[in-house]
């Protein structure tokens, strides 16, 4: 396969970025509709959910840095009210997506009984009975949470205690199951993130449920790869193969005949880009001369997904260091990339303190071609990120005490109110 045009790592930025939806016309604070919300859905087809709270749900993140500051309910409507545009699953880890791509994920449902995880394998080899009396429970009293199905159902199983985040009861591991063999589905999260899981009959839309009744036997449709293939190719505006498997955590092997048809269908084209032995160019890209975007992007933004991708477009080495030793962490608990113009210049560690009403700047690390007006750029958004989070000023660490932070206000106060 011959490629048809080479392009410069600055382009392919650029594509990507205006893929992202990053150069669609923002709102005014607090003036986002639901069609903002649903437009910035359209461009990523995925939203990673994380449980991680320090700053702000992470499927919360990925608005504000299109949208600025919004009203988080629409999303949460979006979810949780008929007519759902957005359901849960097992898509880029846990995430939502519209309710058209969730059959398209059946491939995964198929396979939960060797797939998913060791302990809700169990629970269905070792107390099917408790399988179907969870099952029967969502399907009668749904939507509920675990601990309202453990009440309902008066179990009071020992649970297991040595592995914190993995000492669920077997009710906790059924549902788990269930959700993930797509039986049952979620109607939203509690307040807690704990997820209510519902019966598709009364709580999925129309779309999910004739999908699900109408799936083929059980081989996995090679339609389904194209499809998702499609929908990443979409998203990324340019991407090498591993880019285009990792969107929805597909395998090379599943990928691969996805892009070969989509590049025998003109939807695609082969492109070379330093770094990428082989990648392409969705069809319909927008290829922008020139980018300015100014943006706190969440460790869980789609943008910044694939690592592998980051180091290779944007010459910068990012890693979640939340599940590292403190000792070990080079850059913060959790650090959001700052995109300026069409680079990644800086990470902020950042935490909301709500009980003191403050946003928490523990670091900010610039890399070493920063332009200097980035760090005026870069207050703007911690203040605007403050006020959508409604806390009342910004705190930053004092110079010295970490990376370059100091530098961040020039000769500005360290606190802000």
């Amino acid at each position: 396969m011959t490629a048809t045009r080479a392009l410069t790592l600055a382009q392919a930025r650029r594509v990507a970025i205006a893929a992202q939806g990053f150069l669609d016309p923002r709102p005014e604070p607090f003036a986002a509709t639901a069609r903002h919300v649903q437009r910035v859905l359209d461009r990523v087809g995925v939203v990673q959910i994380d449980s991680v709270n320090v700053l702000a749900r992470s499927q919360y993140l990925p608005f504000f840095s299109r949208l600025g500051p919004y009203d988080t309910a629409l999303l949460d409507r979006a979810r949780d009210r008929a007519p759902r545009r957005l359901v849960e699953y097992w898509a880029h880890e846990a995430s939502l997506v519209p309710p058209t791509t969730w059959p398209l994920l059946d491939f995964r449902m198929r396979k939960a009984a060797q797939d998913a995880w060791g302990g809700m394998r169990s629970v269905v080899r070792d107390r099917p009975d408790v399988v179907d009396r969870v099952r029967a429970e969502v399907e009668a009293s749904g939507p509920l949470t675990s601990r309202e199905v453990e009440a309902a159902l008066e179990h009071d199983a020992p649970r297991p205690t040595d592995h914190w985040g993995w000492n669920w009861s077997e009710v906790k591991q059924a549902l788990e199951y269930l959700f993930w063999a797509g039986e049952i589905t979620s109607a939203g999260r509690t307040p807690q993130f704990e997820r209510r899981y519902a019966s598709l009959r009364t709580t999925a839309p129309p779309g999910i449920r004739d999908a699900w009744t109408d799936r083929p036997g059980e081989e996995a449709d090679p339609q389904r790869f194209v499809e998702l293939t499609r929908i990443a190719a979409r998203a990324h505006g340019v991407a090498s193969e591993r880019c285009l498997a990792d969107y929805f955590r597909l395998s090379r092997e599943q990928v691969r005949p996805a892009v070969e048809r989509l590049v025998a269908d003109d939807e695609l084209v082969p492109v070379t880009v330093p770094g990428w032995p082989r990648a392409w160019l969705h069809a319909g890209a927008r290829m922008p001369r020139r980018v300015h975007v100014e943006a706190l992007l969440s460790p869980f933004d789609s943008l910044v997904w694939q690592r592998e991708r980051v180091q290779t477009l944007w010459d910068f080495h990012y890693r979640l260091e939340i599940y590292t030793p403190v000792e070990r962490r080079v850059h913060g608990y959790y650090v959001l990339p700052f995109l300026f113009g069409d680079r990644l210049v800086a990470r902020c560690d950042l935490k909301a303190d709500r009980g003191a009403g403050v946003l928490r700047c523990h670091r900010t690390t610039w890399e070493p071609d920063a332009p200097p007006e980035a760090r005026s750029a870069l207050l703007a958004q911690l203040e605007s990120m403050a006020a959508w989070l409604g806390l009342s000023r910004v705190d930053l660490p004092a110079a010295g005490t970490g990376g370059d932070a100091g530098s961040l206000v020039g000769e500005r106060p360290q606190r802000l109110t």
